[in-house]
Order: C-alpha cells, then sequence, then structure tokens
C-alpha cells in the first residue's frame, strides 16, 4: 500500500516516524522539525486506515509492516532509522522481525512486546457517538466525547481526525468501522518474534504504564543491544509532553 507521507528536511541520514492508532503523521510535524535541524531527513506517515493513506479491510502488524517495507524501498532509503510510537512501536518491532538488514536502529516510543488488553472502547464509542451527518462544529464534536473521555488533551488529539469533506459535510479522517472491529489486533502480541541484534531504544514516559519495569527483562531478551530511557514528567504521549527531553534522547542515542 502507499501511504500518504511528508517530508521535513533535504539531507542527512534517514528517519522514518509511524503515529500509534488514531494519529497521522500530524502528531510529529512540529518536533519532526527539529529533529530535522540537527542534520536529518524525517519522513512522517500516515498508517494504513489513518490520516490521508488509503483504507482497507486488512489491518494487522504483518500488513503495516509490508506497508513500510513498500515505502523504504519505493524511495531507497538505504538502512533508516525507524522511530514508533504506541501501535507504530509495534509496526517497527514487527517489521525489525520480519525484515532484518532494512534498517540501522529502532526507537520503540511507550510501547512493548507484549499483549495489551483493549483499553480504547470508551474511545471508540465517542467517536462513534458523534453524528458526522448533522455536526454542526468542533465545540459540538467535543461536547459528545467529553461524555467518553474526559481529558481535554485527549479529545483535542482525538478530533484531529475530524475535517469537512468536499460536500461540506464532517468525516474521519479514520476508517472508524475497521479500526474498532480489529482493536483486539493492536494489543496483541507480536508475531514469529526473532531476537534483534540491532541498536534499539526505548523510550518510556515515567507516569506511563505501558512500559513496566517488570517488562525490561522481557525486552532485554528479544532486543540484547537495547537502551531504555524514562522520561520525567510524562505520559504515554512523551514527545509532546517533554519535546525537549525526548529530541535530546534521541539524538544521543542516534548519533
Amino acid at each position: 500500500m502507499e501511504l500518504y507521507y511528508r517530508q521535513v528536511g533535504d539531507t542527512g541520514p534517514a528517519i522514518l516516524i509511524l503515529h500509534g492508532v488514531f494519529g497521522s503523521s500530524d502528531n510529529w510535524l512540529t518536533i519532526s522539525k527539529t529533529i530535522a535541524d540537527q542534520g536529518y531527513r524525517v519522513f512522517l506517515l500516515d498508517q494504513r486506515n489513518h490520516g490521508r493513506s488509503p483504507r482497507s479491510e486488512v489491518f494487522d502488524y504483518e500488513s503495516m509492516g509490508l506497508d513500510l517495507l513498500e515505502f523504504i524501498q519505493k524511495h531507497q532509503l538505504d538502512k533508516p532509522i525507524l522511530i514508533g510510537h504506541s501501535m507504530g512501536g509495534k509496526v517497527v518491532m514487527q517489521f525489525a522481525m520480519d525484515h532484518p538488514d532494512q534498517f540501522s536502529k529502532l526507537v520503540i516510543v511507550d510501547i512493548a512486546p507484549k499483549f495489551y488488553p483493549v483499553h480504547h472502547g470508551e474511545i471508540l464509542r465517542g467517536l462513534s457517538a458523534i453524528p458526522l451527518a448533522t455536526l454542526k462544529s468542533r465545540n459540538e464534536a467535543d461536547a459528545i466525547l467529553k461524555e467518553y473521555e474526559p481529558s481535554a488533551t485527549v479529545r483535542q488529539f482525538l478530533l484531529k481526525n475530524l475535517y469537512r469533506n468536499e460536500q461540506g459535510q464532517f468525516d474521519w479522517r479514520l476508517n472508524l468501522p475497521v479500526i474498532e472491529r480489529e482493536i483486539h489486533g493492536v494489543g496483541e502480541e507480536l508475531s514469529h518474534p526473532r531476537t534483534v541484534t540491532e541498536p534499539t531504544l526505548f523510550i518510556r514516559g515515567v507516569n506511563s504504564g505501558y512500559i513496566r519495569d517488570e517488562d525490561i527483562p522481557g525486552i532485554q531478551k528479544l532486543f540484547p543491544n537495547v537502551k531504555v530511557e524514562t522520561i520525567p514528567d510524562a505520559g504515554h504521549w512523551v514527545q509532546a509532553e517533554q519535546p525537549e527531553l525526548f529530541v535530546e534522547a534521541l539524538i544521543n542515542f542516534i548519533v
């Protein structure tokens, strides 16, 4: 599948960034400019069923890894650095196991290579409760979503997916029916795991429960050449909550 992407920076080693579920390349646009200023070409990808990329009934990590492989080959990128947040982190890990020698380094942001139970139920119910055909404003959508998601920051993130189509009606840049149907797979363990020996950095937020101390031995077993960096005063969206510390940890690792 040919993915929509944005590029920031024209010269230097290539970095590919994959967003998480309900996200898009737009989430990383600001921080990518900071990374590009350090001398890198940054490619921000919309994953299938997200953003401006095509939609598909198939939505699993193996397929998303093949999308990433197609992008690397089409753009003739020589062993790029791969960064993935949350669901994007699992895509990157699966890709590393399925397609060795196609990358130089991995950066996994606040996700572990383990099973996670479904925990997006209220968000999905909230998004589905927004009546797109009759919706008049984003404020109206926010008021409805607030009944399901109390965090204004999370709601703002989710409602970035709302846009007006060519008919002037509100619509989603998410393939919501497929994501809702396949959400259990987003939390699944990785398929046919293998040991990844390339340099790998796991970045976690100290206030996030996605990577716990007890997960680290399992990470080290699969990624023996690993460093785990914990960012203070940050939750799951580490790069948004502590951008300066995030970029510092990233650049120190990739140089």
